[in-house]
């Protein structure tokens, strides 16, 4: 099981087998539509009768001859025989019936929510929940507090790119200390 079909799907347990992803957005189509290439076929299971993902990105699952979307499922149990997963139970979420699908690997893509609540509105933070920084930084609106990784990163959010992002905010962070280091000096010195 995996919640990132870029970092995991290339994995051999992975390779030329059938996968599921569990989802019905841009996440879910996009990392099932990047499973093709790996899997052998690539389910998703959509808990409504539509996607909530964007037209071009729903036509582009919905239209692959490697994917089967599964409308109206429920994913509720992952099984396996102790060292691999070898299905899901399905349930229909209109029927309430259930089945089996052998499946060789699970990926969900069921949303992100950024884990910034505990700020309690302290920073600024887009409608979704992710804060807001100075463009090409990591500077947000409160001086000497920065953002690296997953909490601003609404569109890659991958390890590689939050490796990165924390680079920048511990150069930020250097920065900022010294600027603040050259200020008590000025201060101490009486020129501010």
């Amino acid at each position: 099981m995996s919640a990132c079909a870029v970092c995991d799907g290339a994995a051999p347990i992975f390779r030329n087998k059938p996968l599921v992803v569990i989802g019905g957005g841009d996440s879910a189509c996009e990392e099932a539509t990047f499973l093709t290439k790996y899997a052998s076929h690539v389910y998703i299971a959509v808990r409504r009768d539509v996607f909530r993902a964007s037209d071009i990105m729903a036509k582009r699952a919905a239209n692959h001859p490697k994917i089967t979307v599964l409308w109206s499922t429920h994913v509720i149990e992952a099984k396996g025989d102790g060292s691999a997963l070898t299905h899901v139970v399905l349930q229909d979420a209109k029927t309430k019936e259930t089945r089996n699908l052998d499946v060789s690997g699970l990926f969900y893509a069921i949303g992100h929510t950024p884990n910034t609540a505990f700020l309690g509105g302290q920073l600024d933070t887009d409608e979704t929940g992710y804060l807001l920084v100075k463009p090409g930084s990591t500077i947000t609106k409160v001086r000497g507090v920065f953002a690296a990784g997953d909490v601003h990163d609404k569109h890659y959010r991958q390890a590689i790119t939050a490796a990165g992002s924390g680079c920048m905010a511990a150069l930020d962070a250097e920065k900022y200390l010294e600027e603040l280091e050259a200020e008590e000096q000025e201060k101490a010195a009486g020129k501010l």
